[in-house]
């Protein structure tokens, strides 16, 4: 019988501590920053269609946004297999984390046997992570899907 090696484990709920607080953080910036140009955006009385020109950019950075924050996430998992030895290679680390944060997991790369299990949290966080950024970005189309329809003309039937 095997004895298992809680040190995987450890790291690996240490890095979904730290991404998520990341994650957070980042997300409530981008919320405030969003605050900020809905209110100007009210203040300027556009109308329906320059809205919905706007909502799709804003809509578009946002996961854009979300998209290099999940890369900075990916990056930190990647640097601490290759510090911990998981992995031989900068490149094998960032493909087995992008494939593990997405629960891809068809890379080919396999870790070193005492951090598979990082791996598998490395995944739970990236399920996490991936649902935090849709319950944003559905807030975001939510809070802007509200100022179209105070600003569309009222139906006549």
């Amino acid at each position: 019988m095997e004895i298992m090696d809680h040190t995987g484990l450890l790291w690996g709920l240490s890095l979904i501590v730290l991404t998520l607080a990341i994650h957070a953080f980042a997300v409530v910036m981008l919320a405030f920053a969003g605050v900020k140009i809905r209110v100007r955006l009210d203040a300027h009385g556009l109308k329906v269609w320059n809205l919905i020109a706007i909502q799709i950019c804003i809509i578009g950075v946002t996961g854009l946004l979300l998209a290099l924050l999940h890369g900075i996430e990916c990056g930190i998992w990647a640097a601490v297999y290759l510090w911990l030895g998981a992995v031989d290679s900068p490149v094998d680390a960032v493909l087995y984390s992008i494939d593990a944060m997405s629960t891809r997991g068809a890379s080919g790369v396999v870790l070193e046997r005492p951090w598979r299990m990082m791996g598998a949290l490395e995944a739970v966080d990236g399920m996490l992570l991936f649902g935090v950024s849709t319950a944003y970005l559905f807030a975001v189309m939510h809070a802007y899907w509200s100022m179209l329809t105070a600003h569309a003309p009222p139906r006549t039937s």
